[in-house]
């Protein structure tokens, strides 16, 4: 029963920060401008290029890409990019073509998967 709670509570936790990112990506993708962004190299300490792109009210945004560097497939450094971002907030962006679904559908799935670990510590517990 010690061991029940903990697990299923840090499954919730993987499983709501995984689905969270799905529904950001969907909305963002659906809802959000699309514009061309120049990649431009990590700011010295980060692992990360910079995305410098105008929005459609015309200010210029710099934000950190959502890729790392060490990707197999790293960003093109002075090169453009498509991406779509929040009209609220245009430091969320999504690169179109290269969504990182796949790392919130693992958060997603372990977290069932420890969910229901808990469910059979609490039941053997009983």
């Amino acid at each position: 029963m010690v061991l029940a709670a903990p697990t299923a509570l840090g499954g919730l936790v993987a499983l709501l920060a995984g689905a969270y990112g799905l529904r950001q990506t969907r909305r963002i993708s659906a809802a959000g401008h699309v514009t061309q962004a120049l990649v431009k190299p990590p700011q010295p300490g980060l692992d990360r290029p910079s995305l410098q792109f105008e929005t459609a009210d015309g200010r210029v945004v710099e934000a950190g890409s959502p890729v790392p560097r060490s990707r197999r497939r790293p960003l093109p450094e002075g090169e453009y990019i498509l991406l779509a971002y929040d009209a609220d907030d245009p430091r969320q962006t999504v690169l179109l073509g290269n969504e990182r679904s796949g790392a919130d559908w693992v958060f997603v799935a372990a977290g069932g998967a420890l969910i229901l670990l808990g469910l059979v510590f609490g039941l053997l517990a009983l």
